[in-house]
């Protein structure tokens, strides 16, 4: 009988926190900025110069640490984690080890299937990021760019509580929402704002001793991850069905190819050979300190959603939705504002805005129309100015272009018609061509008028409206 295996996973999540400047110096911490030019002594390594700490890393590791239900050591310190090689310039890395900023948290998750667990933090640190490696392969030749040198990084350090990806996925989705609220980074993993290694073990299931762990890395998106889990899982299994052993190592992913190889094995704490840093004085964290953090943090995704509900009286699924990103709750808590009517701002973005999002392959983070336009759209439609199918179309230009919706209305002629006038010369026209829809409407079938009103509209352009359409036509078929 074939054995059962338990996976363990626990992730070191590193966050690229949202400060303008860098961890240690006032070089600029903007991406994509061209090679070596966010640079100077202190993040390349230059002999003799001094490290000073930016106060905003504190407070992001802060506000993320007290989100995460962390105890927080106010006596903290920097270590330097030494090793040798070209994107670190200095030859060690700033970094904590012996007392991290916060320590012994927990986030709660809920997959889709709806089961609910708290993912315990072991801890979460601060640490300078390291250059970048850019291999050429044409010149043959390896290209060092320190743009990225020294830009603040939290490293959020999971306790081994997930069992699955989709597990691992929740607990992502859940840190990304917390610190996109916060402010403290916009987790973009195409930028690599936000990297997560995996580290997986398989042990048989009912034994409670943990297995030889990997760490896999080079993970640049939630699907990569699951896939890089599934892969290692079967991996892991497989060497254990043949009577062989798990090395622990570093494994790097190759997502092209749906396998991962060995980098190199896994160095352990001493192989770095820690030692407090000696140009960095401890951090003091006051009570004072904490309190006025707390005080600035924002309502998080699990309050709004509960608050859109009590609130605006909007479904749980309605509520989730518009909560999975800070920026559709922005854009539309402040369309409610302006127009005052949550069901329509809530509609708008859960049906059009998410079709066009999807048809574009676009984030929400993407979406630029301003509140004020939607909440003015909102407004037209229920004024009777235009009709919901114009208003789609008029959406699709606030969403493209932020058009400002009443010029965009006027200037293509789209208000809705309401002279009577108008209405009754098509409807008699349409009348005089439909004899047998006509015939078919007073022979009782109610159906008919449906497609009498249909061959108005179309006639219109979509322009009339359709209260009026239907009003006017059965005053013509009672005749």
């Amino acid at each position: 009988m074939s054995r059962q295996y338990e996976t363990v996973i626990g992730l070191e999540v590193h966050v690229e926190l949202a400060t303008k400047t860098k961890i240690f110096c006032g070089c600029s911490t903007q991406f994509g900025g061209a090679p070596n030019t966010h640079t100077c002594p202190v993040c390349t390594g230059m002999p003799g110069s001094l490290p000073v700490l930016n106060k905003q890393v504190v407070e992001y590791a802060l506000a993320v640490g007290l989100a995460a239900n962390c105890q927080i050591n106010q006596y903290c310190k920097f270590d330097r984690k030494n090793y040798f090689y070209p994107d670190n310039p200095q030859n060690y890395q700033i970094s904590q080890l012996y007392l991290p900023i916060c320590h012994d948290g927990w986030v709660e998750i809920e997959t889709e299937s709806g089961a609910k667990k708290k993912v315990g933090i072991h801890e979460i640190h601060m640490e300078e990021d390291a250059g970048k490696l850019i291999h050429d392969e044409w010149e043959d030749c390896s290209l060092v760019d320190y743009n990225r040198s020294g830009v603040p990084l939290i490293e959020i350090v999971s306790e081994p509580d997930m069992r699955s990806a989709e597990e691992v996925i929740a607990y992502l989705e859940k840190l990304r929402l917390m610190i996109q609220y916060l402010g403290a980074s916009d987790c973009k993993l195409q930028e690599g704002s936000m990297r997560a290694d995996v580290n997986l073990s398989v042990r048989e299931a009912g034994s409670n001793t943990l297995g030889t762990r990997t760490e896999m890395k080079n993970l640049n998106s939630f699907k990569a991850i699951a896939r890089a889990i599934e892969g290692e899982r079967a991996r892991q299994i497989e060497l254990l069905e043949d009577g062989k052993k798990v090395i622990q190592e570093t494994r790097r992913w190759d997502d092209n190819k749906e396998s991962s190889k060995a980098m190199r094995s896994k160095e352990d704490a001493q192989d770095y050979r820690y030692f407090p840093d000696p140009d960095l004085p401890p951090v003091v964290i006051s009570d004072e300190w904490i309190a006025a953090v707390k005080a600035r943090q924002p309502e998080l995704r699990t309050e709004k959603m509960a608050r859109y509900q009590e609130e605006f009286g909007l479904p749980a699924y309605d509520a989730g939705l518009l909560t999975s990103s800070k920026h559709m709750a922005d854009l539309f808590e402040e369309t409610v504002k302006i127009c005052g009517k949550p069901k329509e701002a809530s509609n708008w973005l859960m049906v059009e805005a998410m079709r066009l999002l999807k048809e574009r392959e676009m984030d929400a983070e993407e979406m630029k129309f301003s509140p004020a336009h939607l909440a003015a759209l909102i407004q037209m439609v229920e004024n009777g100015a235009i009709n919901r199918t114009v208003a789609k179309s008029v959406f699709e230009e606030i969403f493209a272009h932020d058009a400002e919706p009443e010029a965009y209305v006027k200037e293509k002629g789209l208000g809705v018609v309401n002279d009577e006038g108008t209405l009754k010369k098509v409807i008699e026209e349409i009348y005089e061509a439909n004899p047998q829809s006509v015939a078919d409407y007073k022979g009782g079938k109610e159906k008919a008028m449906g497609f009498l009103v249909g061959q108005t509209m179309r006639a219109m352009k979509g322009k009339a409206d359709p209260a009026a359409v239907n009003r006017l036509w059965k005053e013509r078929l009672s005749r």
